[in-house]
């Protein structure tokens, strides 16, 4: 699969770091009016989705430190995209590894800005995840 000079789809996320959870909760809840789509207590962090607006979702998260906000796209087909990039001299910080969605990478770009790309294998895994009562790590 060659790659058109843009690799990545969609902007999915923006993953920002929070130094109060609840605080920022609240905020992006009730300040802002966010639409929580779900929020979870899992591998000792705290991670909420919410959306502000049309695009992507907010994603704050307790175990990121602030002032971070990582973009998170989403690609076709992942190993395509990595052998691709490779070609073009990226380099991986972090990854293959895992999030809800399907496997991802990050990497850093010359300023140090952490980005990531993911295959949206299972689209909608928090969200079924969220919807189950029963899930131990469901807050809310």
């Amino acid at each position: 699969m060659k790659l058109s000079s843009i690799p990545f789809n969609k902007l999915m996320y923006l993953y920002m770091g929070t130094s109060n959870f609840q605080s920022d909760f609240h905020y992006y809840k009730s300040v802002l009016g966010g639409k929580l789509h779900w929020v979870f207590d899992r591998f000792g962090a705290k991670v909420a989705a919410f959306e502000i607006g049309e695009g992507s979702l907010i994603l704050i998260e307790d175990h990121l430190i602030p002032p971070t906000c990582m973009p998170i796209y989403e690609v076709t087909d992942l190993n395509p995209t990595e052998i691709e990039l490779r070609k073009r001299g990226w380099k991986e910080e972090a990854g293959p590894f895992g999030i809800p969605n399907g496997p991802c990478y990050l990497f850093q770009d010359t300023s140090g800005n952490s980005v990531v790309f993911f295959e949206n294998v299972r689209p909608t895994a928090a969200e079924d995840s969220y919807r189950d009562e029963d899930n131990e790590y469901r807050i809310l």
